[in-house]
């Protein structure tokens, strides 16, 4: 297990991570960081407004950057009109 610290930059600020987390390696810390972003975002979607400028720095025990994951990387969006197909389907 690998200490990792996920500090938040976005439009609140910068918030850092003072307790950090074990992780197996490098890869389960980044997808905790998606597990934050969607939760993060999905709060800014009630609210109206979503913001994908932010991201998570990825830190290990010395608190050395490892890994920058963007808002971004967390979400796919898919516009424009819905494929066309029969009823109900």
């Amino acid at each position: 297990m690998t200490h990792y610290f996920l500090h938040v930059r976005n439009g609140q600020g910068y918030t850092r991570d003072e307790e950090g987390q074990d992780f197996a390696d490098l890869p389960a810390a980044r997808a905790k960081a998606a597990e934050s972003v969607r939760s993060i975002i999905s709060e800014e979607a009630r609210a109206g407004v979503i913001d994908l400028r932010g991201e998570i720095e990825i830190a290990d025990a010395a608190d050395v950057v490892a890994l920058v994951y963007g808002f971004g990387e967390a979400i796919e969006i898919l516009q424009g009109k819905p494929p066309q197909g029969p009823a109900g389907t």
